[in-house]
């Protein structure tokens, strides 16, 4: 069996075989397979896909490229994911209310993929925020506060962290075969019994419509079900970003007001429907719209905003930052993004301002490329919103004044404004 076989028979469009998708998933994972052969063969199933039992297959190769985790001590654990998004401060928001609410949080999160952004950056803008936990730290923590959120810094399915590197700088991250995949194979040797995905679905999503996420979605709870890990997916609309703040400070600052009560409308929709199936799993509550109303409770009382602090602090993070957000390192110069339409907002593409982001430093463009805590946008007006000419639709948070200048102007694009009244959109698509 070689590698060139392989990548011929995937570019020729057949099927591969489990030993064959273990032998590429084995030797690229051992370094025996170089880059540009993976390249090769991730091009050639990003063009001709993969079936059910190849996705099945990848998964199980890549989740036993390394170590599985065992979490089974500390009862059922019900893990969430984001297939990525533009303003996506979910997990920052959802994890400690869960675990406030007893149910253990014990999360392995990734870093930026392209435009999209990763909680892993966001936490590593609280200063002291250390993401390499050993396993044991890593379930002592869980143990003694229900709660640990760490990178994929272990030998947990490291087939996949290579891989998802590689697709990020080869422009094959859209493929729902490398995308299920990668979700589950982490899934899988983070030990979780349960599973709550969000496929984010939309402009600022790796799948841009219904039928593409219902398919991801559908793919991977079949994955879930051979793996013996009960899955739900929600599917919610990434037209636009979500919430205000695109950027890693940024977002964290948004996610931290919103535990101290002052929630985005669409954010919050978001954190109480994935929230509401995480405590259903658990064995907490069938009833989605008082498991809702059970959130709510954790975050007027002060006990999810409580249990944040714990977790910060127990990973080495400087608390008082998340007690006054103007500690935050700011960046030098702040752009109004003006308009000289009066209207209503009709579109606000959430895969521009997300690329705008990126390119204000707060993501990567190679893999080896550092990041900007302090820069991103944060958005005024969003879809449905009326706005009269002169109003400012957002702020470009740069170091930079000059780039500042061309980014705003890229924004300014990204909104489309029309005389005709515009709806709200529709935060949650459908659940499967």
């Amino acid at each position: 069996m070689n590698i060139l076989e392989i990548i011929a028979k995937k570019r020729d469009k057949q099927k591969l075989s489990k030993e064959e998708i273990e032998y590429f998933v084995q030797n690229y994972t051992n370094g025996n397979i170089p880059d540009y052969q993976a390249s090769a063969l991730t091009m050639a199933i990003y063009l001709n896909g993969m079936d059910e039992e190849e996705t099945t297959n990848l998964t199980l190769a890549m989740a036993n490229s390394g170590d599985i985790l065992d979490l089974s001590e500390l009862g059922i654990v019900v893990d969430k994911h984001s297939t990525g998004g533009i303003g996506d401060k979910v997990t920052l928001i959802l994890a400690p209310i869960i675990a406030s609410l007893d149910i253990p949080v014990a999360k392995m999160s990734g870093r930026g993929l392209g435009y999209t952004g990763g909680t892993i950056d966001k936490l590593e803008a609280i200063p002291g925020y250390n993401t390499s936990l050993t396993i044991d730290q890593f379930i002592q923590n869980v143990k003694e506060i229900g709660i640990a959120l760490m990178g994929q810094t272990l030998n947990l399915a490291p087939a996949d962290k290579k891989l998802y590197a590689l697709r990020d700088t080869t422009s094959t991250t859209e493929s729902i075969p490398l995308i299920a995949s990668s979700i589950m194979s982490k899934k899988i040797a983070a030990g979780a019994n349960k599973i709550v995905l969000d496929v984010t679905c939309g402009s600022g999503a790796f799948m841009k419509d219904l039928d593409n996420a219902t398919k991801l979605a559908e793919t991977m709870k079949k994955i879930g079900e051979l793996a013996n890990k009960e899955t739900v997916c929600v599917i919610t609309s990434m037209e636009e970003p979500l919430g205000k703040a695109v950027g890693n400070s940024l977002e964290v600052i948004e996610a931290i007001e919103f535990l101290k009560g002052n929630m985005q409308p669409d954010v919050k929709e978001v954190i109480l429907t994935l929230g509401a199936y995480m405590i259903k799993l658990a064995g907490k509550g069938n009833d989605i719209e008082e498991n809702k109303q059970k959130m709510l409770e954790q975050i007027r009382n002060g006990k999810a905003f409580e249990k944040l602090e714990q977790w910060i602090q127990k990973q080495g993070g400087d608390i008082s930052y998340l007690e006054d957000v103007k500690k935050f390192e700011k960046a030098k110069f702040v752009v109004p993004v003006v308009t000289e339409r009066s209207g209503y907002v009709e579109k606000l593409d959430a895969q521009e301002i997300g690329k705008a982001s990126m390119n204000l430093g707060a993501g990567r463009k190679k893999k080896e490329d550092s990041i900007d805590f302090s820069v991103g946008i944060v958005l005024e007006k969003k879809i449905g919103d009326k706005v009269e000419n002169g109003d400012v639709l957002a702020y470009i948070h740069a170091h930079d004044e000059k780039l500042g200048n061309e980014i705003a102007k890229d924004v300014l694009n990204a909104y489309t404004i029309t005389n005709e009244i515009v709806s709200k959109k529709q935060d949650i698509l459908k659940i499967v």
